[in-house]
């Protein structure tokens, strides 16, 4: 079977399940609210801490991989990886409501969930101080918390502003290198429109690289030119990890001013890219491993 007949039995397949289960929104969803929203499924790990954060946590029934905080969230069953989800492994814990991430993928089962019987809410991402404000409002009005929501939003957005104000007196800005992962020599890095530049850029810091949007590997020539003062990753194992050492006997990595003063800073993802709750925490953290405790205050 080709590749393209392949995709055409697999469309075929979830559009059968679509139909299966309905075309047909359940009312309350066009007005961004659940009519019942006691069984949740969050995609999202930012979503899931909202959840948590407005005290409304006994209304999930499901997360996906990206949830892990807090704790107790790892309890509740795992739908999958939110860029890589299935009809399937979402509708399987019986929600009866679908709360996602703007983001979630892949388009295909997007679109099969979206035309399920099962209401679908996506909450909108933008990595920056208002796009977390507009997060908690969105899930504070699908579980009909309104009032919870502005209250915590509210809490939110004073933390985020004295975290900026924190790096607003930075004069000379570090050039920062965002590090998704390295693999066999290739270094895939971040440019805009990603939660990494919006983190260095709410540290007080300018990303190192520019003129892409996303993750790509850059070429050698592409990481001297950047010359960063630091390398920013995650702290994490598994395929895509690569250690200290790994990192800054690059070639190219080692002739910039980050690889030659062996600066790297690692921080868990979740906490540092997940535009929630947390971020002033995370602002003030990454902020102060880039400039020292002068920020610390």
């Amino acid at each position: 079977m080709t590749v393209l007949s392949r995709f055409a039995v697999r469309a075929a397949m979830l559009l059968g399940m679509a139909a299966f289960i309905s075309f047909s929104a359940q009312a309350g969803e066009a007005d961004g609210s659940f009519d019942d929203p006691s069984r949740i499924a969050a995609i999202g790990g930012s979503i899931t801490e909202i959840v948590f954060a407005l005290g409304e946590q006994d209304r999930l029934v499901a997360r996906d991989s990206t949830s892990v905080f807090p704790p107790e969230a790892m309890e509740l069953p795992d739908v999958g990886y939110m860029r890589q989800l299935s009809p399937e492994g979402v509708l399987s814990v019986n929600p009866g409501g679908i709360l996602a991430l703007e983001g979630s993928g892949p388009k295909e089962t997007i679109d099969v969930l979206k035309k399920a019987s099962v209401p679908y809410i996506e909450v909108p991402e933008t990595f920056d101080h208002g796009g977390i404000l507009t997060k908690i409002r969105a899930v504070g009005k699908a579980l009909g918390v309104d009032g919870k929501a502005e209250a915590l939003a509210a809490d939110v957005d004073a933390k985020l502003g004295q975290a900026e104000a924190r790096t607003a007196s930075v004069k000379e800005r570090k050039r920062v290198l965002f590090i998704l992962s390295m693999q066999g020599g290739k270094i895939m890095a971040s440019g805009v429109d990603t939660a990494a530049n919006g983190i260095i850029t709410l540290a007080g810091a300018v990303n190192a690289v520019e003129g892409y949007s996303g993750y790509k590997q850059l070429t050698e020539e592409a990481i001297v030119e950047a010359r960063p003062d630091v390398i920013l990753m995650m702290s994490r194992a598994g395929d895509h990890a690569a250690a200290d050492g790994e990192i800054l006997a690059h070639p190219a990595i080692a002739s910039t001013p980050a690889g030659q003063a062996g600066k790297i800073v690692r921080m868990d993802g979740a906490y540092m890219l997940g535009f929630g709750p947390r971020t002033a925490d995370a602002i003030h953290d990454v902020s102060v491993a880039l400039y020292g405790d002068a920020l610390a205050d």
